[in-house]
């Protein structure tokens, strides 16, 4: 189940950003051939903006997807690098929703959503104290940090302040 998630997540992110990429690419045209200006900035300036803007975030998108999907693989959580990207990707979607609801609707709020739980049910389906051999590590390492493990018998030394 873990890895069908992870792959459901990584697919969705693709589709996202290419989503995302052709659709300014196609309000940079738009723009550019209407010769639309807002606030004095050439139409050219504009284009060019949106096709940058819609370039970076969709290889952003697609960088998160190659996470999850390196994630999907090895079925085991990436680095800290690698799940503070899928936070910060978790966390532009919620803000995304929020904002999406009042300007497009309810649908794109919903789809918003349904990336936001795959971003944190892979988040929080690998997350590292899930790992086998955590709890063991911890558990042999006698608690407290400074004391030696209790032996099978014995009863570990009191903590002191």
């Amino acid at each position: 189940m873990r890895r069908g998630i992870a792959t459901c997540t990584a697919v969705v992110l693709v589709l996202e950003g290419l989503g995302i990429a052709f659709l300014n690419w196609l309000l940079g045209l738009i723009v550019q051939k209407q010769k639309m200006t807002m606030g004095g900035l050439s139409h050219d300036s504009m284009a060019v903006g949106s096709w940058v803007a819609g370039g970076v975030f969709g290889l952003f998108l697609i960088g998160c997807a190659a996470i999850a999907l390196r994630i999907a693989l090895r079925d085991r959580m990436a680095g800290r690098f690698g799940r503070i990207v899928l936070i910060v990707c978790a966390v532009v979607h919620g803000v995304v929703g929020a904002v999406v609801v009042g300007l497009v609707g309810w649908v794109a709020f919903v789809a918003m959503m349904v990336i936001l739980g795959l971003l944190v049910g892979t988040l929080l389906l690998y997350a590292p104290e899930d790992e086998p051999g955590a709890g063991q590590a911890r558990g042999a390492s006698g608690g407290e940090r400074g004391t030696p493990p209790a032996g099978p018998g014995e009863q570990a030394p009191p903590a002191t302040a």
